[in-house]
């Protein structure tokens, strides 16, 4: 039975055969593991097209979707499709770096994949089941906790897009400090007068008060005792 290559293109010799080069393939398999493990930088600049990324057998050359971290880089001015090879079962996690407002698509080469949207330039954490990529982000659902604790900013993906609770099912009570309010980054303004602008709130001893970030006016808020 002669040798045979598995799914990440490593040699997998048999018993008589590939004598005295045993040592040279053994090493290429330990640097195919630890491509798999590694990081490759792949620019995709350029109008709409497809770019695939290969495996090849016995070699780290031109092996890109061997790579664990993939980093999706360049001006692109038209839609991408980026695809690996079929029947591979492994994880990626692929950072979309590219400059410019189109969609970035992974992918199998014969199945489907997840895809960048035009303001998305993140990182999607995926996983190839041999069909198809799948984005394991979006199919968390619900996380389940007493409590969640961060120690950095916790950000939208975009700008206002996304709500903080909703109609029917409001957070009870919202503990800040400075308040800011701000509508310029919407296409329309308030729905009494049609403008747009930038406030914050802030606390202090016996008042709160409201700064205008645009002219910035500063007001105090009349309070009434009880």
């Amino acid at each position: 039975m002669p040798s045979s290559y598995n799914t990440l293109g490593m040699e997998l010799m048999v018993t008589g055969e590939k004598s005295g080069t045993w040592g040279d393939i053994t090493n290429t398999n330990l640097n195919i593991i630890e491509q798999s493990q590694g990081y490759v930088n792949k620019s995709i600049a350029g109008g709409a097209q497809t770019t695939a990324l290969l495996i090849n057998d016995g070699s780290t050359t031109s092996s890109d979707a061997r790579n664990l971290i993939i980093e999706l880089s360049g001006t692109i001015t038209g839609n991408q499709i980026v695809t690996v090879p079929d029947s591979v079962e492994k994880s990626y996690i692929v950072y979309n770096n590219t400059s410019g407002a189109f969609t970035v698509q992974f992918k199998t080469a014969s199945g489907t994949g997840p895809t960048f949207s035009t303001t998305d330039k993140g990182v999607k954490i995926l996983y190839s089941n041999g069909t198809n990529i799948i984005d394991v982000n979006a199919n968390l659902g619900a996380i389940t906790t007493g409590e969640i604790t961060a120690t950095g900013h916790i950000l939208p993906d975009a700008t206002d897009t996304y709500d903080l609770g909703s109609a029917s099912a409001v957070w009870r009570d919202i503990y800040t400090g400075d308040l800011h309010l701000s509508n310029m980054s919407k296409n329309k303004g308030n729905i009494v007068d049609g403008s747009k602008g930038s406030w914050t709130l802030q606390e202090g001893e016996k008042d709160v008060f409201l700064i205008n970030n645009t002219s910035n006016e500063k007001f105090k808020l009349k309070l009434e005792k009880l």
